[in-house]
């Protein structure tokens, strides 16, 4: 590479705890996904499988740590908690549903 084609490069420029780097991006990077932080009201399946046990429905006020259902997946027996203490917004599943991976199953307020 000669330094006429450094010069037509795009670099970015990063933070990363207070210190800046310059850096080329590959363009596998620049077409990822961008980041989505996941919402704590909205409890999605974190793996694929079956619900067996349901044990909330809409309305139910739940406890931060409650138990809301269990998800079946490898022979093994997920609970699901509250992460908070709330009211159930809404249930998109029901016992013997197959769930795919990040697909939504409940809503709390």
């Amino acid at each position: 590479m000669e330094k006429n084609d450094i010069k037509n490069l795009e670099f970015t420029t990063i933070d990363i705890d207070g210190v800046i780097y310059e850096t080329l991006l590959t363009e596998k990077f620049k077409q990822r996904k961008n980041y989505v932080e996941n919402n704590p009201k909205m409890m999605t399946a974190f793996i694929p499988g079956t619900i067996v046990d349901l044990y909330v429905k809409k309305g139910k006020k739940v406890k931060e740590g409650e138990t809301l259902l269990i998800l079946e997946a490898m022979k093994m027996r997920n609970q699901l908690q509250a992460p908070f203490a709330g009211t159930v917004k809404k249930v998109y599943v029901k016992v013997n549903d197959l769930v795919s991976k990040n697909q939504l199953i409940l809503e709390l307020e």
